[in-house]
């Protein structure tokens, strides 16, 4: 049998390894380069897709806002014109006191029964009526004062006078009570 050349062995593996190591040196060089693209794509897009996510979750919050907001106030100007009907039946029942007979007894609980049902609509719909009462402390946030007015007995910013029940609609203001303030020095 004829031996092998252990020197062109030799030498094709040197060849081999020198080949191999170029090939190495330019794949892992550009690959790395690549690969670092691509993370840096990866993370862009990552970053992309966190900001679209949080901006669906904050608009999705803003239309759940809009929607509670729409349904709670949104028949505010119907509940604003109802309450001068609200005030006429109001002036009937307390005009309709000075007049007690037996002719007028139906009329007057038949607007009594009216009023207690537009009472009970208010309350189903979230409006609730500001009641004060005479010498009740004035308050600038539910009461407007109409007149002031120095009353003996009394101390400034006592409510005197209750023209006009004030109104909530949830937990806005829907009119403020209009109210006579004493303004009597303490």
């Amino acid at each position: 049998m004829a031996e092998p050349k252990e020197d062109d062995f030799l030498d094709s593996i040197e060849d081999a390894e020198n080949e191999e190591s170029l090939i190495d040196i330019t794949e892992i060089d550009g690959g790395a380069a690549e690969i670092d693209a691509l993370r840096a794509e990866r993370d862009a897009m990552k970053d992309k897709f966190m900001r679209a996510l949080a901006d669906a979750e904050n608009a999705r919050k803003r239309a759940d806002k809009d929607r509670k907001e729409a349904e709670n106030y949104g028949g505010s100007r119907l509940a604003r014109d109802l309450l001068p009907v609200y005030d006429n039946m109001k002036r009937a029942i307390n005009a309709a006191e000075d007049l007690k007979s037996e002719a007028h007894d139906a009329l007057i609980e038949g607007v009594e029964l009216t009023m207690r049902e537009l009472l009970n609509v208010f309350k189903k719909h979230g409006i609730e009526p500001i009641t004060p009462k005479v010498g009740d402390r004035f308050d600038p946030k539910v009461h407007q004062a109409m007149f002031e007015a120095p009353l003996p007995g009394t101390r400034a910013g006592d409510i005197i006078d209750v023209s006009v029940e004030g109104f909530y609609l949830h937990d806005r203001l829907l009119r403020p009570a209009q109210v006579g303030v004493s303004s009597t020095p303490a």
